[in-house]
């Protein structure tokens, strides 16, 4: 069984499970790897969390590099 590996890119916007303490859900992706770099759309905080840590916090890609062009 493969595990189910979220698909983001830079540029993409997810929204989290919980609201960030400005308030905010939306995150914006800066940074794609082991360890992935996103920034609050909110209050622009710069954030690197390891990416298993994030995939279980998203709970949906709200705009994807699909729904851009």
């Amino acid at each position: 069984m493969k595990p189910n590996i979220l698909k983001i890119s830079v540029g993409d916007i997810i929204e989290m499970k919980k609201n960030h303490p400005c308030g905010a859900k939306l995150f914006k992706i800066l940074r794609v790897g082991s360890d992935v770099r996103i920034v609050c759309e909110g209050c622009g905080r710069d954030m690197v969390l390891d990416r298993l840590r994030l995939e279980k916090s998203v709970k949906k890609v709200v705009k994807g590099e699909e729904n851009n062009g």
